[in-house]
């Protein structure tokens, strides 16, 4: 007689992921956040879970010494302080969540204090550094001039790159010299582009996108099979193109950072780059006044004939 079979049930799934589910969904669908920073928080939160489950705690009721011990195992997993910061900011934001649900009256993470940060300036090109790597991809090919007007659009607008990936036909409003970029939390701003950059975009729109693009999106940056370039599709492009142009390290950041910094050093106003840029507080513009100031000590340093 043939054994019978035993149907296997489906996992019961806890108020705690129900909860995290609800809270995430929220992040996308009510605050407008990306899937790259939803997909973030939701890391952060299912190794807090998972954490507080092997310690026999839950994530709803955790105690602040429970996410305290959390914060100081993920330093010993090897996690830098600014990952660490980036975790205890998700673990705040979901309490603030759960006590605005009235799903707790506290939110234990409040008293917790990211690590000290060693304070890093960004990196930042050169303007000889820019031309040349302007002048690294073959125009003489089709993906050629897509990546050079990448580049030059960049540098031009210090968009982020995800803003520029995702770029649509009807955001670009070059008779008027600007484009329309959405920015974190769906934030809409106008960003002027520069006349090379616009020369660029309408030779690429007239001789390269309609033939890559057949018709099939309002993408503006496409592949040869037709779809939208991914964020890593233009990374990967960018660092070829770099260490054509003798640059090591190279990331769209850098570009997004050496826009600000020229501006500032060829005498902008702070809070005019602040409005490019889509920093909704100018103290996180004001890392760039620190690179212009240090970059004004290496040259003092360098030719000054009493700085040595």
């Amino acid at each position: 007689m043939a054994a019978t079979k035993t149907l296997s049930r489906p996992a019961r799934v806890s108020e705690s992921e129900r909860t995290l589910d609800r809270y995430l969904d929220g992040l996308l669908v009510e605050r407008g956040l990306s899937q790259h920073t939803v997909d973030a928080y939701r890391r952060d939160l299912v190794r807090l879970a998972g954490n507080l489950e092997d310690a026999g705690a839950d994530l709803l009721t955790a105690s602040v010494d429970q996410l305290g011990r959390h914060l100081r195992r993920l330093r010993r997993d090897g996690l830098s302080p600014s990952s660490v910061s980036r975790a205890l900011v998700s673990m705040r934001r979901f309490y603030a969540f759960l006590v605005n649900e009235g799903d707790r009256g506290d939110n234990p993470a409040v008293n917790l204090y990211p690590p000290r940060l060693p304070r890093r300036l960004p990196k930042v090109l050169r303007e000889d550094q820019v031309e040349a790597l302007l002048e690294a991809p073959d125009t003489s090919r089709p993906a050629g001039i897509r990546d050079r007007t990448m580049i030059e659009l960049l540098y031009a607008t210090g968009l982020r790159v995800s803003e520029m990936v995702g770029l649509e036909r009807t955001q670009l409003q070059l008779d008027a010299g600007y484009l329309i970029a959405f920015g974190k939390g769906a934030k809409e701003r106008v960003v002027p582009v520069g006349e090379s950059a616009e020369n660029w975009l309408h030779r690429y729109l007239k001789k390269v996108r309609p033939v890559m693009a057949k018709g099939r999106h309002d993408v503006v940056f496409v592949s040869y099979r037709g779809q939208g370039l991914t964020r890593q599709g233009f990374w990967k492009l960018l660092r070829n193109h770099g260490r054509g142009a003798g640059i090591r390290d190279l990331s769209p950041h850098v570009l997004r950072h050496s826009f600000a910094t020229h501006l500032l050093e060829h005498g902008a106003d702070l809070r005019a780059v602040q409005v490019m840029l889509g920093h909704a507080n100018i103290t996180t513009t004001q890392i760039y006044t620190h690179i212009h100031e240090h970059r004004l000590r290496t040259l003092y340093d360098q030719y000054h004939p009493r700085a040595r």
